[in-house]
């Protein structure tokens, strides 16, 4: 799961009390019932994980022109 604090909240790890989850950055963390607990209560939101896939931006051909 990729959590993240509702914001201005600071929710401590399943079992490390003294790490926190903050609204500054993403965390991966196990599908745990104490996560889900904390989403459920409005403290923690899910945010989906970005794509690994790289990203290609398609450039844009030149077209040819004919002259007269």
């Amino acid at each position: 799961m990729n959590l993240i604090a509702t914001a201005g909240l600071k929710v401590p790890m399943e079992g490390r009390p003294h790490d926190y989850i903050t609204d500054a950055q993403p965390v991966i963390v196990p599908d745990s019932a104490y996560y889900q607990r904390r989403i459920s209560d409005g403290d923690l939101l899910s945010v989906p994980l970005p794509d690994p896939r790289p990203i290609t931006v398609a450039s844009p051909v030149a077209k040819k022109t004919k002259t007269l």
